[in-house]
Order: structure tokens, then C-alpha cells, then sequence
């Protein structure tokens, strides 16, 4: 078992080899790698992401087959089937390190912020239940002077919704809750920036050593 710390600073390492273009030279995603993990996994740490083609969790943190337990889900929103992956993971495996990964210009905090600005009677119903998950995350936003500042307005809905669901997987799981008071479970929240490639982790998670 991999502590949480661990896993926090192996993904920061392979998220600079990333951004600096200088992969790993370990190959963890041949033959070889695909023949030891064929029997069995021991994911290091468990990914909730957002569903966005251009944020596939194994390439910006630069790992290889079996290393991250990945959920995808527009918005890395938080719903009953994502907190019980999440419990799945941790348990099973035991990883103890969760992370909410956001991304800068999430196309589902636009969508719910276009839509509490100017409601679609039309909206899917599928579409309506990802935005009614975020809207309480960034509704009071738009009471603040952020509503006349567009970018910086989806910057802050776009780390405010992550916090919302790193919160909830910590306090909406009596099985999380029970991890992190006795195993050392680590839930923390970061936001990938489409623009540099950089992962900030910014809540719940140590500063970087």
C-alpha cells in the first residue's frame, strides 16, 4: 500500500515530466506492463476527472497501465454511482489517495452558468441533472462582482465545483469518512490548466516539498 503522501508526490513528479515533455523513460504501457497487470491491479491513486477529451488523467500525470483508478464523468461531479467507485477503489485496492480533478474552461460550468443566466426551457434532461448538481457550487457567484468578469468568474466556478465534490466525497460517505479518520485516506482537489498543462493542487493537499 502506497501512502497517500506518496501517491500525491508521484503524481506531481509525473505531471512535471509532462508539462517539461520529457516522459518517463520507464515503460508502463508495453507488453511487459500489460502481462503484470493482466491477473490483478494496484492502483496508487484514484482519479474522480472530468469526462473532457483533452484531460486524460494517465497522460498528464505520466503514469502507465495499472497505475490510477479513473472516473470520468462531465464536471467531475459527484452522484452516487462516483462515490461508490470511489469507495470500490479504496477499499478493494486500498488507495488512499482521491483526487477531484477539474480543468480550466470545463464545458459543464459553462453550460450551468449560461443556463442560470439565461434559462433553457429546452435543456435535455440528462444535461439538466449535471448542471442541477453544479449550480450549488457556483450560484452565489454570479451575486458577486464576478458576474461582470467572465473569465475570472468560470475560473472561481471552476474551483469552487471542485471543492464541492471533494468535500462531498469526504463527508457524503460513511465508508471515505471511516478511511480517512482511521487509513490515512487523502481526498484532495486540483485543476488542470488546458493552456500550460500544469496540475495545481490546491484543496486539501499539502504544499509541494
Amino acid at each position: 500500500m502506497i501512502p497517500a503522501f506518496e501517491a500525491l508526490a508521484r503524481l506531481r513528479e509525473g505531471n512535471r515530466r509532462f508539462v517539461s515533455e520529457v516522459r518517463s523513460r520507464d515503460s508502463r504501457a508495453g507488453e511487459t506492463r500489460r502481462r503484470e497487470v493482466a491477473d490483478g491491479q494496484n492502483p496508487f491513486a484514484i482519479i474522480l476527472g472530468c469526462s473532457d477529451s483533452r484531460v486524460p488523467a494517465e497522460i498528464v500525470f505520466d503514469q502507465g497501465l495499472g497505475d490510477l483508478f479513473v472516473i470520468r464523468v462531465a464536471g467531475n461531479i459527484v452522484a452516487p454511482s462516483q462515490v461508490d467507485s470511489v469507495e470500490f477503489a479504496a477499499e478493494r485496492y486500498g488507495t488512499r489517495l482521491v483526487v477531484v480533478l477539474g480543468h480550466s474552461r470545463c464545458g459543464a460550468i459553462l453550460a450551468t452558468l449560461e443556463q442560470l443566466d439565461r434559462p433553457a426551457e429546452n435543456q435535455s434532461r440528462n444535461l439538466r441533472s449535471i448542471v442541477d448538481r453544479v449550480r450549488p457550487s457556483v450560484e452565489a457567484l454570479l451575486d458577486t462582482e464576478l458576474r461582470h468578469q467572465p473569465e475570472a468568474l468560470v475560473h472561481q466556478a471552476v474551483r469552487a465545483n471542485i471543492r464541492v465534490s471533494a468535500s462531498h466525497l469526504r463527508h457524503g460517505s460513511e465508508v471515505l469518512e471511516q478511511l480517512i479518520e482511521r487509513d490515512g485516506l487523502l481526498v484532495v482537489g486540483a485543476e488542470y490548466s488546458l493552456e500550460t498543462g500544469l496540475v495545481e493542487f490546491f484543496d486539501g493537499a499539502p504544499a509541494a516539498v
